[in-house]
C-alpha cells in the first residue's frame, strides 16, 4: 500500500475512476446487446432507436476516456453496419 500522502490520494482517485470506467463499459456492453437483439428480431424502428442510444453512450464513454476514441468509432461503425443489413 502507498505510504506518501500524495500516493494515497492517487490510489483513491484510481479506484474511483476504475469503478466509473467499469460501469461505463458494462453499459456499453448492455446497449450493444440490445441493438443486436433488435436486429435479430428484424424490427427496423426499434433497431434505429437503440442504435442512437448506443452511439450516444459509446461516444460519451470515449469523451470521458473510459475507452479509446478509435475503439468507440469501430464499435459504432460495426453496429451501424449491422442495423443497415435489415434495411436492405
Amino acid at each position: 500500500m502507498a505510504n506518501h500522502k500524495s500516493a494515497l490520494k492517487r490510489a483513491r482517485q484510481n479506484e474511483t475512476k476504475r469503478l466509473r470506467n467499469k460501469a461505463t463499459k458494462t453499459r456499453i456492453k448492455n446497449i450493444t446487446k440490445d441493438v443486436r437483439l433488435a436486429v435479430k428480431d428484424a424490427s427496423v424502428e426499434e433497431a434505429k432507436k437503440t442504435l442512437d442510444a448506443a452511439k450516444s453512450t459509446i461516444d460519451n464513454a470515449a469523451k470521458k476516456g473510459a475507452i479509446h476514441k478509435k475503439t468507440a468509432a469501430r464499435k459504432v461503425s460495426r453496429l451501424t453496419k449491422l442495423v443497415n443489413t435489415i434495411n436492405a
